[in-house]
């Protein structure tokens, strides 16, 4: 997955190539290669303590590498970083905004320190912004009395202030309700239709995998896979899952057909379901076609494809639900 030949340089957003972060003897960050698609919402992930938020923190100039080169929209950093941020736009660690103020008047203080803008169009870009995060509504509402989706969409907007080609957001739907976090996922899909690419970090693999169209796995430091999703999952295990009356006949048929069940569940009723890696090419309805043979009640069979969440568990060792 992260040997396969890499797009060019004029294709990617954000490059790496052994890009190494040492503190002291620690190493955060060990010799990755990341290649992040022009276009495309790239999903990030890792458990904690992986390197993701030290990676990140370099891709945004915020720390410098200790080896290794650094790419981002064509540009090396940290040498082209001036003229790399002002197409950059980022929400890291969670909006900060003064709570007292309204939408309209955090946005303009925060575009007022952006030399890079003039004043006279400040205000059409503070509106555009908020129409844009769907928050023209609550302008003029202060930000104390925003729900988190709402604060989320702020910070967003935040980034949005001017024209990006690279939107990097770190945890986007971290903490929000489920309309709260449909609202930022569609948000993310819709800058995409605009050619800008969107750089995801996050846990929530659902999320990843309903939002991102590619994802990068990072494990103690190492990046682990990368790639589209469709090549992710392809490259995960398939399975077949049986639920029968009679497990002990059910896990003697399939031993003799080269799949050994690594996991058992009752279900109730005497019913039990087993699940075993699919090795190789076997057509299911032999696999079915053996069982019955056997004698063995069949009362549900699937062949399944590895999920992303399975995917992730298989290469970090971790559980679903981690925080970075």
């Amino acid at each position: 997955m992260t040997d396969r030949p890499r797009a060019s340089t004029a294709e990617l957003a954000i490059e790496t190539h052994a890009l190494t972060k040492t503190f002291g003897k620690q190493t955060a960050v060990n010799n990755i290669d990341l290649a992040v698609p022009r276009g495309s919402v790239f999903g990030f992930l890792g458990p904690n303590g992986s390197g993701k938020t030290t990676t990140i923190r370099v891709l945004l100039g915020l720390a410098s590498a200790t080896s290794g080169e650094v790419n981002v929209l064509g540009e090396e950093l940290p040498g082209r970083l001036a003229q790399v941020l002002p197409h950059v736009g980022a929400l890291i660690e969670g909006p900060g905004f003064y709570p007292f103020l309204s939408g309209t008047a955090n946005l303009l203080r925060l575009d007022s320190a952006d030399r890079f803008v003039t004043s006279s169009t400040r205000r059409k870009r503070v509106d555009d912004a908020l129409e844009r995060v769907g928050l023209t509504h609550a302008a003029n509402k202060k930000v104390k009395a925003y729900s988190l989706g709402m604060k989320q969409r702020l910070g967003i907007a935040n980034a949005l202030l001017t024209p990006r080609d690279l939107i990097v957001l770190d945890e986007p739907t971290n903490g929000l309700d489920p309309q709260g976090t449909r609202e930022v996922r569609h948000l993310v899909r819709s800058l995409t239709a605009e050619g800008t690419t969107v750089f995801v970090s996050s846990h929530l693999l659902a999320e990843i995998e309903q939002m991102c169209t590619h994802a990068a796995v990072m494990r103690a430091g190492s990046l682990v896979a990368q790639g589209s999703l469709d090549d992710l999952r392809r490259a995960g295990q398939t399975r077949v899952r049986v639920l029968t009356p009679d497990d002990l006949g059910a896990e003697e048929v399939l031993r003799s057909l080269g799949l050994v069940p690594d996991h058992r569940e009752s279900i109730g009723d005497g019913d039990v379901t087993l699940t075993a890696p699919l090795m190789d090419d076997r057509a299911p309805d032999a696999i079915v076609a053996a069982l019955v043979a056997a004698g063995v009640r069949v009362r549900g069979f699937s062949v399944e494809g590895s999920t992303l969440e399975d995917l992730f568990v298989a290469l970090t060792g971790e559980g679903f639900d981690v925080v970075q």
